[in-house]
């Protein structure tokens, strides 16, 4: 997974992950809680924006993306 951010990389908002991702909201922080039986210890950590605001890279995403598809043609 692509963890370098570049000058380019833009910070997706929740919505915006929910759309991208097709996951909803209580789902994405799901796989970020440890203590969930939906953790996904490679889902992109989020970056803190502000004091109560968090935002996700979108080159993380989409390698985290691409990595399920891969993972996917690797199991067919």
């Amino acid at each position: 997974m692509n963890t370098n951010p570049t000058l380019k990389d833009i910070v997706l908002r929740i919505k915006e992950l929910t759309h991208k991702t097709g996951l909803a909201r209580s789902t994405i922080y799901d796989k970020l809680s440890p203590s969930s039986k939906r953790f996904d210890a490679t889902f992109p950590k989020p970056i803190r924006l502000g004091m109560s605001s968090v935002g996700w890279l979108e080159s993380e995403v989409d390698a985290w993306i691409a990595s399920r598809a891969l993972a996917r043609n690797a199991q067919a």
